[in-house]
């Protein structure tokens, strides 16, 4: 079931617990991916669309409490929150994926590739934090989903740590969930590092954001360091943590190209 037709499509795939709604698009080896902290996959529109015409089966599943996706929020882990999408993956009946994290979402696909490293063939961390970043950051994050708050200091919080001089903010004042980014940091704290966070079992491409402050550039090779040379690193100019409503047609190009020349998976194309 891994090649769909290309016109977009969503459907609500069961899980053990829950029922998590996924976006589909495209033909051919499938590419999942996963949003940021309280925030929906349709942020991804631009890669999808980008990812779909590379020649990528792409599935978006939306993380729980958000759209038609169910299941508890309380008292999880990053393993539950990775197995909705192994179920997504198993259900869509593909011998394996690669799988993109967008900021929060990496953790969930890095516990994933832990977890489950039959089905994931390669990881994109995508604007991922550095291991250690200020707390203040994420407060400012909370504060960006804050709808009470007026757009015009959404905005300046949202240059602040979101996007770049000269990218648009106002995008990113909708599409926030402030009760699954509670949920989903619980989770993350509720999960060791050391399990999923010291594990590379696969290629990770680490997708950087050139003025992102989650990630300082005196940390641009922790990965890598780490890792070895498991790591490729790339850099997007003029962006910051929101990443791909800044620069999406570059992002497609750099996941295109890292799973072509190093996980070395050939898409569909026309």
């Amino acid at each position: 079931m891994t090649d769909h037709t290309d016109p977009r499509t969503t459907l609500v795939v069961p899980t053990d617990d829950s029922g998590i709604e996924v976006v589909l698009e495209g033909t051919g080896p499938l590419v999942v991916l996963l949003p940021s902290l309280g925030r929906e996959s349709y942020d991804y529109d631009g890669v999808a669309e980008g990812l779909a015409g590379e020649g990528f089966s792409v599935a978006r599943p939306q993380p729980r409490g958000i759209g038609r996706s169910t299941g508890r929020t309380e008292e999880i882990t990053l393993h539950d929150l990775a197995d909705d999408v192994r179920a997504v993956i198993d259900f869509l009946d593909a011998p394996e994926a690669i799988v993109v994290g967008h900021a929060f979402g990496h953790y969930v696909a890095r516990t994933l590739a832990a977890d489950s490293p039959d089905l994931v063939r390669g990881v994109v961390v995508a604007a991922g934090g550095a291991r250690d970043y200020p707390v203040a950051l994420t407060e400012i994050a909370v504060k960006c989903a804050d709808s009470s708050l007026p757009d015009d200091e959404r905005c300046a919080l949202l240059n602040t740590a979101f996007f770049a001089p000269g990218n648009d903010p106002t995008g990113w004042l909708d599409g926030w969930y402030p009760d699954v980014s509670k949920s989903q940091l619980a989770a993350a704290a509720a999960t060791p590092k050391d399990q999923w966070w010291d594990i590379a079992r696969q290629p990770i491409l680490d997708l950087q954001a050139e003025l992102d402050p989650f990630r300082p550039r005196d940390t641009a090779e922790e990965l890598r360091d780490r890792f070895g040379d498991v790591v490729s690193v790339s850099v997007v100019p003029n962006a910051r943590h929101a990443l791909l409503p800044e620069a999406p047609d570059r992002v497609v190009h750099e996941i295109a190209s890292w799973i072509r020349n190093v996980v070395r998976i050939r898409p569909m194309k026309d």
